[in-house]
Formats: structure tokens, sequence, C-alpha cells
């Protein structure tokens, strides 16, 4: 719903600039004619979907999801149109139609197949959302923070804990995965950061005791030292008497 609500305030900002579409969000995504289609109806096959979206374009392909087990349909597909074009308006229309009683999330994004071969592409896909511009390296990212942790010796924070947690929990294929993984992220480096600042403004504090510590330690040393310098004069004076 994040990203639903997210492309609605971006139409209607432009709407109410009178931004031009060549400078339009949509703009940034002239080099891909695919577009991803969440929150989809378990129900619907394909046929019902490419019915749907055909109202736009002319789809030429289409990747429902299913699982790997029982073949059923897991709610979310990737589609390409003829006419690139016709992203802008399949997102713009549909995200956020209510069919058979579910929100339809449709965003552009730039799916490439790693496999040619067609029997697997549901397998081989990387997904980049629209509403998330950081490389899907979550395995790369996840393993420069923990060895960030293991070269600062200290425990795991809690953030990293539930980073973890969304790592082992989360199917590689669910869309979503990338975005919240980075959201955790951004999470943990904020979190640090605090941890560091209160660190630095902690260590001057300790050092400005220890600098007092030490200036009253040589000012008794002075002040003992100039009492048995005034103790040997005053004996010396009484010998001569």
């Amino acid at each position: 719903m994040n990203s639903i609500r997210r492309i609605r305030e971006l139409n209607q900002r432009e709407i109410e600039l009178g931004v031009s579409p060549e400078a339009s969000w949509h703009a940034d995504y002239r080099d891909t004619a695919y577009i991803y289609i969440g929150g989809l109806p378990l129900e619907l096959s394909e046929g019902d979907i490419i019915t749907i979206f055909s109202q736009y374009g002319e789809p030429t392909f289409l990747n429902l999801i299913r699982d790997k087990e029982t073949g059923k349909s897991r709610g979310f597909a990737f589609l390409k149109y003829e006419d690139q074009r016709s992203t802008d308006l399949a997102v713009d229309n549909l995200g956020g139609a209510v069919i058979l009683g579910k929100t339809l999330n449709v965003d552009h994004t730039r799916y490439q197949k790693k496999d040619e071969n067609p029997d697997k592409e549901d397998k081989n896909f990387t997904f980049e959302p629209s509403y998330n511009n950081h490389d899907n390296n979550d395995d790369d990212d996840v393993g420069d923070s923990l060895s960030e942790r293991s070269d600062e010796q200290r425990p795991m924070i809690k953030e990293e804990k539930e980073l973890a947690t969304l790592l082992r929990d989360l199917d590689d294929e669910d869309p979503m995965k990338s975005y919240f993984v980075q959201e955790k992220r951004d999470q943990i480096a904020a979190a640090l950061t605090r941890n560091k600042i209160s660190k630095s403004h902690r260590k001057p504090h300790k050092h400005r005791s220890h600098h007092h510590r030490s200036r009253n330690r040589s000012h008794n040393t002075s002040s003992r030292d100039k009492r048995k310098s005034r103790q040997n004069n005053s004996e010396r004076q009484r010998g001569q008497d």
C-alpha cells in the first residue's frame, strides 16, 4: 500500500505543477517495458491477467509466479508491453484498482531474465521496483554489515537480529524482499550512527575528568613540596641559633 500511495502522490503533484510527460517520474523508466503486478487474486489465470491489462496496450510477455511445489499462483506477476508507453497508463490506472476484493499494486520494474529458456523464466529473474533505488545485493550487503560488526567486536544490535530474521523467512522470489531488507539496513545504519555519536560524547567527558584529577595531583604535590621546603628552612634557622 505504501508504493500505491506514493505513486498517487507523485501523480497528483505532477498534475498540480503541470509537469510535462518528458519530465514526469515515469520518464526514469523509458528503458523498460515491464511492469510488476502485485496483489493479484490467487484464482486469476494468465488469460485473466492479460485480459485486464490489455486495456492499455498489447502484452508480449507474462510471467505469473507460481509455487514451485503446488503450481498455484503466488499473487504477483511480471508483464511486458509491446509499447513502453503502455506501462505508464497501466501503472497510473490499474495501481490501486480492486479486483475480486484485492487491491492491485502496479509499478514499473526492470525485469531481466537470466536464462533465456522460457521453462525457467519464473526461477531466473532480477527485480528492481521503482520505489527502491538500491541494487538488489542483499547477501553482499549483509556480509558487509556482519564484517563491520565483527571488526568492531560488538554484540548484535536489535535491528541486525531483525534483518537476519527477514533474510531467513522471506522467499527470494518475494518482490518486496529487496525493499524490506534495504529498509532494515537503513535502520541499522541509523542505529550505529547514534551509538557512535553517543560514545563520542562520553569519551571527552572522561578525558576532562582525568585531566582534572591530574591537575589536582600536581597541585597537591606542589603544596607538599612547599610545606617541606618551609620546614627545612625552619630547622636550619633553629640550628644556627
